[in-house]
């Protein structure tokens, strides 16, 4: 472990808590000669919205050049969190893909997300192929990860995992294709709360104590209309002829922030009104810490004004669509000045070009239909989507009520992949793929019947409704601006995650809204009513059965009347027998 000692007496203290007890005086011996190298990446996008909201986006990058698909052991580490290693070195994980969210990013008012997540928790992960219990490892690793992020990821079982066999692919690199190697669960109803944040905000090399992470006050996090975490771990080139490998780790964390529930004006922001803090230096372990601020359509200043304002530029091609920003390098000590907050105001955006919906339609407790519209804003390009489906074992659905139409016509999709659930042991798995007409609404719709459960299967509150996690919509989307397909150091983070091998398209994954079914609930409250009134006739016709039978009765004299006992009494004063 290195320890770097012209750095602050602080950087000294967290090397010192990694290796052990160390005296900050005492010499270190140096690394091993067989020790890998990491790097570290920070950055912050900051895009103002159509809406009057502001999109804040981190992405934070940490390179492990360590190779695990051998089966080799790493018993080193420097930037790269121990905890996570671990993890994948035992449970041979090729790729991970974990997502915690709260609230629905709106896609027709904030435009397309960099990174895409579906309300709740979502996980996906690739194992290598020497693994030979896929389920039986999946089910320790949502375990262990259940304990590292302080989720319940542990509720994670059959009943909610499947294996996709078109929607999903290796976003690293290699040729891994064999899905039985594949597992996607999602937790639509889980809830997001400071105790996710802060293991999360622990992987990171500086923790929150320094660069981009100072200003993720959970406080303020969680006060905004949209909120997401993720961690992604995929295997990634070292060099352009891809002789060797490394592992990436992207943390990204996207929020929207409504200055309106704060209190603050609609033409004017900064980040300490947005984050309650201000910027004062970069991480000192990160060899790139930038912000970037869209400014595509401000290139004269007449929509906003930056302050301090920064003479570097860069372009970027970002889901299709080319845009300036202004870079602030946090590694330069020109930045800061003495002005420690950004201001600017609103301007407008495109519309997406393809964005999804759901919602369920019928009344009644009994049958029901799901209804999911994909819209297509291409006015003249039409393209196809990849659409997965995972519902619940207890919506039954009537597979042969499937409809796909367009314009009011029917369209037959070109794939169909359908999985039938299990009672209590996998829900229904759906895949298509459908081609989108330019400037139209496609509406797929299925029925369903719902199930009666046992009294035991029931949540607490029954009567909420239960949860069925947001269908995912992948497809490539026509793009007016030729997309660089050769990724280098040099692109920013939030443009060179997914992988593309066409110039004139991109990729994108929408997620719809989490359906809320209600099924046929029970009262429970009439056990508490038969109970009552068992006990009260037992009480009653018992109890009086039991007088009967253990009361003794005895004969009693009837005592004589008021004129009775006067005339006795007379009678003894006269010296007369009483009556």
């Amino acid at each position: 472990m290195k320890v770097f000692l012209n750095y602050p007496q602080i950087l000294k203290r967290w090397e010192a808590s990694q290796v052990g007890d160390v005296d900050p005086g005492m010499s270190v011996a140096p690394p091993h000669p067989h020790t890998n190298t990491d790097s570290f990446q920070e950055e912050l996008v900051v895009r103002p919205l159509h809406s009057g909201d502001i999109y804040a986006s981190f992405q934070f990058r940490t390179v492990w050049e360590a190779d695990f698909s051998r089966g080799n052991k790493v018993s080193h580490y420097q930037l790269f969190p121990k905890s996570l290693g671990q993890v994948i070195s035992k449970f041979s994980v090729r790729e991970l893909h974990i997502s915690f969210t709260q609230g629905y990013w709106r896609t027709m008012q904030w435009g397309q997300p960099f990174l895409p997540s579906p309300p709740g928790a979502e996980l996906w992960v690739w194992f290598q192929d020497s693994v030979t219990d896929v389920d039986g490892t999946w089910k320790e690793l949502t375990n262990v990860l259940s304990g590292i992020f302080c989720a319940s990821l542990n509720f994670i079982d059959s009943t909610n995992t499947v294996q996709p066999s078109a929607a999903f692919k290796p976003l690293g690199v290699g040729n891994v294709t064999d899905h039985r190697f594949l597992r996607y669960a999602t937790l639509p109803r889980e809830i997001v709360c400071t105790e996710n944040l802060t293991p999360w905000k622990k992987l990171l090399p500086c923790g929150s104590k320094a660069g981009l992470a100072v200003l993720l006050k959970s406080e303020k996090l969680f006060h905004s209309s949209f909120h997401s975490q993720a961690v992604h771990i995929r295997p990634i080139c070292q060099d352009q002829r891809c002789k060797s490998t490394s592992l990436e780790l992207r943390q990204t964390l996207n929020a929207v922030f409504d200055l309106h529930t704060s209190g603050q004006a609609k033409r004017e922001w900064s980040l300490f009104k947005m984050f309650s803090r201000t910027l004062t230096e970069a991480c000192p372990l990160a060899s790139s810490s930038k912000i970037y601020i869209d400014i595509t359509d401000n290139s004269q200043g007449e929509q906003f004004e930056l302050s301090p304002a920064s003479s570097l530029l860069s372009q970027a091609v970002v889901l299709g669509d080319r845009r300036t920003f202004s870079v602030y390098d946090l590694t330069d000590q020109a930045t800061f000045g003495s002005t420690r907050s950004l201001n600017l105001l609103i301007r407008d955006m495109l519309r997406p070009l393809l964005h999804a919906e759901r919602y369920v339609a019928g009344y009644g407790l009994q049958t029901g239909e799901i209804h999911t519209v994909m819209y297509n804003h291409h006015p003249y390009r039409s393209f196809p989507v990849l659409l997965l489906d995972s519902v619940p074992w207890y919506l039954r659905l009537y597979i042969h009520t499937l409809t796909v139409t367009s314009k009011g016509k029917e369209n037959k999709p070109s794939y169909i992949h359908y999985q039938p659930s299990k009672d209590r042991l996998r829900p229904h798995l759906l895949e298509m793929l459908v081609q989108l007409p330019p400037n139209s609404a496609t509406e797929v719709t299925v029925e369903f019947e719902r199930a009666l459960l046992k009294w035991t299967e029931y949540t607490p509150d029954p009567n909420h409704g239960f949860y069925v996690g947001s269908s995912v919509i992948s497809s490539l989307v026509p793009s007016t601006v030729a997309t660089n397909t050769s990724i280098t150091q040099e692109q920013p983070l939030f443009s060179s995650f997914f992988p593309c091998k066409e110039e004139l398209s991109y990729f994108v994954r929408v997620y719809t809204e989490p359906l809320l079914v209600n099924l046929p609930t029970p009262d429970f409250s009439m056990p508490y009513n038969v109970i009552c009134l068992t006990c009260t006739v037992v009480a009653v016709g018992y109890g009086s059965l039991y007088n009967l039978l253990t009361r003794s009765f005895q004969i009693e004299e009837p005592s004589p009347g008021l004129a009775k006992r006067i005339a006795n009494v007379i009678r003894r004063m006269r010296g007369v027998p009483p009556l």
